[in-house]
């Protein structure tokens, strides 16, 4: 009779897991790690030239001669959602040191959303509300295939001459994101 129990109780479980996670209740992800390109094998980002929450036009090569740091995320992603706000606090560790970091909303896309304007009514409240430091623009279409978006998050680490030196495509670690963040700023001086 205990081992009954015992089974009913790990269905009931098993039964729980599926529920929350159909329900989206968030998981924490696992985390995931890059390794930095050699400078002679990295490639240039590609450009954009996208608006911000305040409709200024925020272009990527106006920060050459910074590390950036380029977050592709949703308001409705999970992953995204865990990640953002070490995001944040990483962005405030580095950006003396020389550390950018852009938010790319891929809302549109992510959301199946009909226009900007609609993710926009998302975005804004989302930034607002979690008081993110840091730029944060609407990606579109053209964005999306540059940057060879499937999935996010994806975060991607451009050197100061506008190279790709680290994607991670997921949940970032945070040792591992200032690991390679301190070597690009100690190439950029």
């Amino acid at each position: 009779m205990k081992r009954t129990g015992v089974a009913g109780v790990m269905v009931v479980a098993q039964l729980v897991l599926v529920v929350s996670s159909t329900l989206g209740v968030a998981q924490e992800a696992k985390s995931v790690q890059a390794v930095l390109k050699a400078p002679g094998g990295r490639t240039l980002a590609p450009e954009f030239a996208l608006k911000d929450t305040t409709g200024k036009i925020v272009r990527l090569s106006e920060y050459r001669g910074r590390v950036v740091l380029l977050d592709f995320w949703a308001t409705t992603c999970g992953g995204c959602i865990q990640e953002i706000p070490m995001l944040i606090e990483v962005e405030k560790a580095y950006e003396r040191r020389g550390l950018s970091t852009i938010g790319v909303s891929e809302d549109i896309a992510y959301a199946g959303l009909k226009n900007a304007d609609e993710a926009w009514d998302r975005v804004r409240p989302f930034v607002r509300e979690r008081q993110v430091p840091y730029p944060v623009v609407m990606g579109d279409s053209r964005v999306t295939a540059a940057y060879d978006i499937k999935a996010l998050p994806l975060t991607y680490l451009v050197d100061a001459k506008g190279r790709v030196a680290a994607t991670y495509g997921g949940v970032v670690e945070r040792a591992n994101l200032e690991a390679n963040i301190k070597a690009l700023l100690a190439e950029s001086r």
